[in-house]
C-alpha cells in the first residue's frame, strides 16, 4: 500500500500544480483581455475579476499540493487531508471522481491504516530518544 500511498501524493502534487498553472493563465488571458481593449474602466473590472479568480483557483489547488506533499512524506495529517480532498472531488466528474474512489480506496484501506499509525509511532519513539 505504500506505493498507493506515494501515487497519490503525486497525483495530489501535480493536479495542484495544474490548478496553480490555471491560475496564471486565468489571469493572464482575463486582465488581457481588458489590456487589449484599452478602456481604463475595463482594465480596471478585468484585472479584479482576474485577480478574484487566480486566488480562488490557488486557494482550491493548495490543498491538494500541501496533502500531496504530506502522503509522500507519510504523515498522518496528510491521511485526513487527503480523505477529505478525495470525498470533495467525487462530484467533479471525471477526473475527481476517479481521483476520489482512488483515495477513498487506498487510505481507507486496513492496512493503509496501519502504516500511518506504525509510522507516527516509529516518529514518536524516535523523538523519545532523541530528548
Amino acid at each position: 500500500m505504500t506505493t498507493h500511498v506515494k501515487v497519490l501524493g503525486l497525483l495530489y502534487i501535480f493536479l495542484g500544480a495544474i490548478g496553480v498553472i490555471a491560475a496564471g493563465i486565468v489571469v493572464v488571458a482575463v486582465a488581457g483581455g481588458g489590456l487589449i481593449s484599452g478602456d481604463r474602466t475595463a482594465i480596471q473590472i478585468t484585472g479584479l475579476v482576474a485577480f478574484i479568480l487566480g486566488s480562488l483557483v490557488i486557494i482550491f489547488s493548495t490543498p491538494g499540493i500541501i496533502a500531496g506533499i504530506g502522503l509522500l512524506n507519510m504523515k498522518a495529517w496528510a491521511r485526513i487531508l487527503a480523505l477529505v480532498l478525495g470525498v470533495l472531488n467525487l462530484p467533479n466528474f471525471p477526473i475527481g471522481t476517479l481521483l476520489g474512489g482512488y483515495t477513498l480506496w487506498a487510505l481507507l484501506d486496513a492496512n493503509t491504516t496501519k502504516l500511518f499509525e506504525e509510522e507516527a509511532h516509529a516518529k514518536a519513539v524516535q523523538a523519545e530518544a532523541g530528548s
